[in-house]
């Protein structure tokens, strides 16, 4: 590992300004990822800026029933937090479902929004990469890319997002807030804050540099709706989804129609994928198999899948066709029928 020098902030503003300072740096919050690529040689920071001892600990109440979560709360009490067991389900679902135990005792709200692609040729140094190495190229795209991207993705890169609570927070419509020094702070939509890689696959998200992730907002949830998070991976015990599915589900009590419904994928993209096309053709329908298979459809007849994955276009179908179905059962307001 190359040697590097270590500052330990202790306020935000002393993190961004330590940043500033010195070019190349790079925050240390849990340090799952970060240290992980330093090890490989992916990363090579000059400077860490230690932010871990920040007062980002907490999960407090937002007016009107949300509740905002503090960049340094480690994905383990995330998980097991009663508020968000009962009103975020599906967020308490898709944290169990990412790392082992030990790895969600130590990685942070924060960091896990900017951990980066598990793509084997991004974390391989002799091999080309646009996302590591702008203009090498993308050896994914000639290799194996079993596990890569069927939407989104472009002639630089066809790497996935790893994250399972990104998917979750892009289905709640959660929102991120940063402290950029003396920028001030502000906040960017979830669904908005992971880009995908276009022309500049070296750029996962929206932040700029020298800014600090402070807290996820959680909105209050709908009266009545109901929420779900499903994963299909290579092993039971901890792996990367090869699909997965977050969705949040409200139906009328008087005609059992969908009332509102958010959908995001997980392992198909370069970021959680929303899917609009398939929330707008439901909305107002009644979810019987027929119509959310159709919906779901249009949405993944976008997809361009490669030589070695379309197998994830009907594992995603019936990955959320599955789990729409389980929302309908339970939800007060279906139909005697479902």
């Amino acid at each position: 590992m190359k040697p590097f020098a270590y500052v330990r902030a202790t306020s935000l503003r002393e993190a961004a300004e330590a940043y500033a300072a010195h070019p190349g740096a790079r925050y240390l919050g849990g340090g799952t990822n970060l240290v992980d690529l330093m090890k490989l040689g992916v990363e090579t920071p000059g400077t860490l800026v230690d932010i871990s001892r920040l007062p980002l600990e907490e999960i407090g109440e937002l007016p009107g029933g949300g509740l905002r979560v503090g960049a340094m709360v480690r994905n383990s009490d995330l998980a097991a937090d009663p508020r968000v067991r009962t009103r975020y389900p599906l967020l308490s679902q898709a944290l169990l479902a990412g790392a082992s135990g030990q790895l969600r005792n130590v990685a942070t709200t924060g960091g896990n929004l900017l951990q980066r692609t598990r793509c084997t040729y991004f974390q391989d140094p002799s091999k080309p990469c646009n996302k590591r190495e702008p203009g090498s190229g993308c050896g994914a795209r000639a290799g194996i890319h079993r596990d890569h991207a069927v939407l989104g993705h472009s002639e630089h890169c066809i790497a996935t997002h790893p994250s399972d609570m990104a998917v979750a927070l892009a289905a709640l419509d959660a929102e991120v807030e940063l402290y950029g020094g003396t920028g001030g702070t502000r906040t960017v939509a979830a669904t908005e804050f992971h880009r995908l890689p276009e022309d500049h696959p070296e750029q996962d998200t929206l932040i700029r540099p020298g800014e600090i992730i402070t807290a996820v907002l959680l909105p209050a949830p709908a009266p009545g709706a109901v929420s779900l998070y499903r994963k299909a991976r290579e092993r039971a015990s901890y792996a990367f989804a090869l699909a997965s599915v977050a969705v949040v589900l409200d139906l009328d009590p008087d005609d059992g129609r969908v009332r509102r419904i958010a959908l995001a994928f997980g392992g198909l993209a370069h970021r959680p994928w929303r899917a609009t096309t398939a929330e707008a053709r439901l909305t107002g329908a009644t979810p019987d198999a027929g119509a959310v298979r159709a919906a779901v459809d249009a949405e993944l007849a976008r997809a361009l899948p490669l030589r070695d994955n379309a197998y994830k276009i009907p594992l995603a179908r019936n990955l959320t066709c599955d789990a729409i179905a389980a929302l309908v059962g339970q939800h007060p307001g279906a139909p005697a029928t479902q």
